[in-house]
């Protein structure tokens, strides 16, 4: 039996390993020692993935340092191997390898980008900033000069046409399907400079206009809102069931667990009835652009 309360993520070929500043021979040796507390612990690959959760090529892998650890996997192996809180150790020093990745590629997951560019749907629920496809450049740009720690200026340029390439989506035809519910908080966030923000609003009104795109707002007013547990979005890849997607700082993960992702997507269909439909959501929209 799996251990209960992992969460799966992912695919099953997993993130392959970046060589730089020694994060491969780190994966290296973290795989290592996956293998030592297997052996000891007398458990064969196959064995190791059914009380995981895990695939037995995933975990082959992994201990080959050839695939990044999964946080989830090293924390439910942790307990199965019996590893004396080795592991779990470990779990810490993977994510800060994350981190330092992320600080050298786009802060979106590259998986998850695969993914959006082929998807035939895409819905997304945002609470704290507009989404990446509906950013205009500048808004973009001054999300990412106000990151802390700093990055470097070649760095935002590099993010930010990251950024403005993936809304090569919206141009397609046909397009996928695609909703928006955006927090009310996430318009009223002056961001940039005043012609920034003002046009940034005014570029939501433009996509708005572009046939098969739907947009609405969570008004702050609302008492009820399912959606207190943070932004995320929902994929539909051809062939495909429906997948996940949530970023909270530099941890992001797709979620392909099928009763995950039918409790997400249950919850995107009520924040959708809670939301302002599109008209008013425009409505307001305009509203807000009018006081600035």
């Amino acid at each position: 039996m799996a251990v209960s309360g992992v969460e799966r993520t992912v695919f099953e070929d997993d993130e392959p390993v970046e060589d730089f500043d020694g994060v491969a021979e780190f994966y290296s040796a973290v795989g290592k020692l996956i293998k030592l507390f297997r052996e000891r612990a007398g458990l064969t690959q196959k064995e190791l993935a059914k009380l995981t959760g895990y695939s037995e090529a995933q975990i082959g892998a992994m201990e080959r340092g050839v695939r990044t650890a999964r946080i989830e996997f090293l924390t439910a192996a942790e307990g199965v191997l019996n590893a004396g809180g080795a592991l779990r150790v470990v779990a810490d020093d993977v994510m800060k390898a994350k981190v330092r990745l992320a600080a050298r590629n786009p802060a979106f997951n590259k998986d998850f980008t695969q993914e959006e560019a082929k998807a035939l749907e895409i819905h997304e629920y945002c609470m704290f900033a507009i989404p990446g496809l509906l950013q205009t450049e500048a808004h973009a740009r001054a999300l990412y000069e106000m990151r802390r720690p700093w990055l470097s200026v070649e760095q935002v340029e590099k993010w930010v046409a990251a950024r403005m390439a993936r809304q090569e989506i919206l141009t397609k035809w046909p397009l996928p399907v695609m909703s928006w519910v955006l927090d009310e908080s996430t318009l009223r966030r002056p961001l940039g400079d005043p012609d920034t923000y003002r046009d940034q609003l005014r570029h939501l009104l433009k996509v708005a206009e572009i046939r098969g795109v739907e947009l609405q707002v969570m008004p702050l007013g609302k008492a009820q809102n399912a959606g207190m547990g943070g932004p995320f979005t929902l994929l539909t890849p051809p062939g495909r069931p429906q997948i996940a997607y949530v970023e909270i700082q530099h941890v992001n993960r797709l979620i392909t667990d099928p009763e995950e992702v039918r409790k997400m997507a249950a919850r995107y269909g009520t924040l959708r009835a809670q939301a302002l439909d599109m008209r008013e959501s425009l409505a307001l929209i305009e509203t807000i652009l009018g006081e600035r």
